[in-house]
């Protein structure tokens, strides 16, 4: 398996979410309290002055716009602002936050930091003169989890670097790598993400044990999901749910919320069946009832989204061993605890798409809307984006399975006006997302499926590329043609 991982512990990641929700217009006010009370403790708790000047500082703050101060605090040195992109809801414009920078606050946990430094500093230099690498190593280990817990995005990134350069430990290696992922996903730095992705693709390529390679997953499903690849990111959520481990990234709730959403929008009909709708570990979540006992108590086995990488490991496991989620120690190493979160919505929504309830369905994406797609960092940018695919994939899994359908019984079908389903369709056929016409000068309108016959695309796609090739060849006929010439 591997040894335990390290370096796991910073950056706290539920603080970015605190800070995200006090940027959020779409956020409840008691959830915004709450979240600014949780950011002040945590600054407070962990000595986070890096983190604290970034945010509030009357002058380089990213939050505290208005320069409002709580003591008497020294003039600072004007500047640029440091980026707020990816942290905060909007980027264009941060609302006032009720964050007041208190100079004397900031200097008590200065001094605090540089004596815990001094002491990593002193331990360091002990350990080269009376232990050996390994203790050095350590300290050295120690002075970078210590930036990155107070907040220190480029010293904790360089601090990694060091460490990593020293030790020729695979695991470790991965590890060093995994955090300072998770120092890019703290910030929203998503090109820092990108490459350390791939960073930590090619050392578990290189021999890492199969944990590491199945955090990695995780890790790497929610890049995706940052960037908008969806596609590519419900596979790997989805293959992490049953072993997950990656508490230190997100929750065993969170990540269900993430899988199911993209796989919802991205999975065709039977792998949507396969790996959501059938799934024990979702089902464990968003189920009701019968199912959702069954799921527990592991009576439901992990179908075909469970991790193939397992299947000799599962093989040799005695018989009765279950596929069962704890669901009240799922999480537990969390910094505080997860508040309770209603998945109603959610499967209500994955429900009513696959039974095709599409009155219900949208009712459903409305809801999910305003409960998860505002409300999560990961999600809030790509909203709109998400519920117009969503509309797409409902209006293609009605269309396909009729030749012609009435506008206003399809208006009916899902619950909107018939002007509104028209300027919605409208917009999709002009994209060429959905093969139909709609005829609104005979009755009260019908729309008119053009189902593409693949055959035929086949034959013009050979047809068109034929005629390139030869048009090239031709290009390149005349040029050999005329360098023979000149040699003559």
């Amino acid at each position: 398996m591997g040894s335990d991982p390290q370096y796991a512990k910073y950056p706290l990641l539920p603080l970015a979410q605190h800070i995200f929700t006090l940027t959020n217009p779409s956020a409840p006010k008691a959830v915004q309290q709450t979240s600014l009370k949780s950011l002040q403790d945590a600054i407070t708790e962990h000595k986070m002055a890096p983190l604290y000047r970034y945010l509030a500082h009357p002058a380089e703050g990213i939050l505290n716009a208005t320069g409002e101060t709580s003591s008497k605090s020294t003039p600072a040195p004007l500047g640029r602002k440091p980026s707020a992109a990816g942290m905060v809801a909007s980027k264009h414009s941060i609302p006032k936050i009720d964050l007041p920078w208190d100079e004397a606050l900031y200097e008590k946990l200065k001094k605090e930091n540089d004596e815990e430094l001094d002491g990593f500093k002193k331990e360091e230099e002990e350990a080269a003169e009376k232990a050996g690498e390994t203790e050095v190593q350590a300290a050295r280990g120690k002075r970078a989890e210590f930036w990155a817990r107070v907040g220190d995005k480029d010293r904790a990134i360089a601090a990694y670097e060091e460490v990593f350069e020293k030790t020729g430990v695979l695991g470790t290696k991965i590890d060093l790598v995994l955090a300072i992922i998770r120092m890019g996903l703290f910030y929203g730095d998503k090109l820092l993400v990108k490459k350390h992705v791939d960073r930590a693709k090619t050392l578990v390529e290189s021999g890492g044990d199969w944990d590491r390679r199945n955090r990695l997953k995780a890790y790497q499903g929610l890049y995706l999901l940052m960037v908008r690849s969806y596609a590519l990111s419900a596979p790997l959520l989805l293959d992490s749910l049953s072993t997950f481990t990656s508490y230190e990234l997100c929750t065993y709730s969170s990540l269900v919320v993430y899988s199911v959403l993209a796989g919802s929008v991205s999975l065709k009909r039977v792998d949507f069946k396969s790996k959501v709708v059938d799934a024990p570990e979702i089902k464990a979540i968003l189920g009701d009832g019968e199912d959702k006992l069954l799921a527990l108590s592991g009576a439901l086995s992990a179908g075909p989204g469970a991790d193939e990488e397992m299947k000799d490991v599962s093989s040799a496991t005695p018989t009765n061993a279950k596929t069962a989620v704890n669901l009240t120690n799922l999480g537990s190493d969390q910094p505080e605890a997860e508040a309770a979160i209603d998945f109603s919505p959610l499967a209500q929504l994955v429900s009513s798409l696959y039974t095709g309830n599409y009155k219900s369905f949208f009712g459903a994406l409305a809801a999910v809307e305003v409960s998860f797609l505002t409300q999560d960092r990961y999600l809030y940018e790509h909203r709109g984006w998400f519920v117009r695919e969503m509309r797409l994939r409902a209006y293609q899994q009605l269309l396909q399975s009729y030749r012609v359908v009435g506008l206003e019984s399809m208006a009916n079908d899902f619950g909107v006006s018939v002007d509104f389903l028209d300027r919605d369709l409208a917009k999709f056929i002009a994209a060429e997302r959905i093969p139909c016409t709609i005829d609104r000068v005979t009755g009260k309108g019908i729309i008119e499926t053009n189902r593409p016959d693949d055959k035929n695309k086949q034959y013009n796609d050979v047809v068109r590329q034929g005629d390139q090739l030869i048009t090239k060849l031709q290009k390149y006929g005349q040029a050999v043609r005329l360098r023979g010439s000149e040699r003559a």
